[in-house]
């Protein structure tokens, strides 16, 4: 892929916003891009951290004499959490808009510090997305190395970019801000994580296998949440008369970063791996879907005692005052053809009265689409088209 600016999918607010997202999404880049005159503070720069850690009150000489709405953008803000209360201020006095960037909410809320007390709205800022890349995604290449933008633009250093990123993770984020006592063990399970991607958690067995306790476990996946690394997805439970799964799953944020927090940046991965690649692409661009078009949909999986599972649930309709919910099942499969077989936890589910069904949709890496009784079969690139179309939900 060309050296290029991707255009991303959100958009600047009319007011002040937070911009979070897990480190080299591109937030910085699309700062710049998208607000060139506005003034730009970077804590990562050591002389500013160190002033503004001192005197969070410098930050109004420094910003000088702006006029009345114009853009002020604080770059890794949870590093100077003490400068939010300056920033409320010079929001209401001097009625600046503020852009507050990071990596991570967690030292944020960890400090007890003020919010700017709904002041601010927040964005997310992931990986590129299908809907970003246009002609230049690639699929086979998403599922190997995924989709930041450091990859995307030098795709033949993939495995290198990755590695990086991730000592670079371990170092910055960890190390340097103190979040765990011992590095050693955090690096096993990182390694553990990486190998269950897309994978139910058992905190228990993952103690096991990193030589960590059990409440290690805990912290350790709070902090890849926190750090926009990771997210749970959590069972969906409709009460179907039927023993329900409660566990979460762990999915990375990207498959490539995933792929090298496992150590298998410079191995070749099985169909297995690849398996919940896909899980993971698909599930990634679900998010991308509902952030930038403000749908704000619940994201679930669903599986039973006997191990019958849908890879996806999106709630459309919440049930209140006894309705029943209306949802959507999704299932993903890395096959060049389909099995019909695979078609029916999904009907299962809409021949329950407790539950509405509204569509049922099968994703596979095939090439053609097909409409049984019901179901839709889609490829999946024509999946994630129909997806930013707003033909899914």
């Amino acid at each position: 892929m060309k050296q290029k600016y991707i255009k991303r999918l959100i958009h600047v607010p009319e007011r002040s916003f937070f911009l979070f997202g897990p480190r080299g999404t591109g937030k910085s880049t699309w700062l710049k891009k998208v607000l060139p005159n506005a003034s730009y503070f970077d804590l990562l720069d050591a002389s500013l951290f160190l002033e503004l850690s001192k005197d969070p009150h410098r930050l109004e000489a420094m910003i000088g004499n702006l006029h009345k709405g114009e853009w002020v953008v604080i770059d890794e803000i949870q590093k100077v959490s003490l400068l939010l209360d300056e920033v409320h201020r010079l929001m209401v006095n001097r009625q600046w808009k503020f852009v507050l960037c990071g990596s991570s909410a967690r030292k944020l809320r960890q400090s007890g510090v003020n919010l700017l007390a709904g002041r601010a709205i927040t964005l997310n800022m992931e990986s590129f997305s299908y809907a970003e890349l246009g002609d230049a995604f690639n699929l086979d290449s998403a599922l190997e190395w995924g989709l930041l933008p450091f990859v995307q633009l030098d795709p033949k250093n993939a495995a290198d970019i990755l590695n990086a990123y991730v000592n670079t993770y371990i170092r910055e984020e960890i190390k340097e801000e103190s979040i765990v006592r011992k590095i050693s063990p955090f690096i096993r399970f990182l390694s553990i994580a990486g190998l269950l991607n897309g994978q139910t958690v058992n905190g228990q067995n993952i103690a096991r296998d990193a030589a960590v306790s059990r409440s290690n476990v805990d912290v350790y996946f709070s902090i890849l949440i926190d750090t926009l690394l990771g997210h749970f997805l959590h069972a969906f439970r409709p009460r179907l008369k039927v023993r329900e799964q409660t566990h979460p799953k762990f999915y990375w944020f990207d498959p490539g970063v995933a792929r090298a927090a496992a150590g298998l940046s410079y191995d070749p991965v099985d169909r297995h791996w690849k398996g919940h690649a896909l899980e993971t692409l698909i599930y990634h661009e679900l998010r991308v879907y509902n952030e930038t078009r403000k749908k704000h949909r619940q994201i679930s999986y669903y599986r039973t005692s006997a191990g019958v599972e849908i890879d996806f649930i999106i709630e459309v309709k919440k049930p209140l005052s006894g309705t029943t919910p209306h949802v959507i099942c999704i299932e993903v499969k890395l096959s060049d053809k389909w099995n019909r077989c695979w078609e029916k936890p999904m009907r299962d589910m809409s021949s329950h009265s407790g539950i509405v069904v509204r569509k049922m949709i099968g994703v596979y890496t095939g090439e053609r689409t097909y409409h049984y009784d019901g179901v839709d079969i889609l490829p999946v690139e024509e999946f994630l088209k129909q997806l930013y179309d707003g033909k899914i939900y």
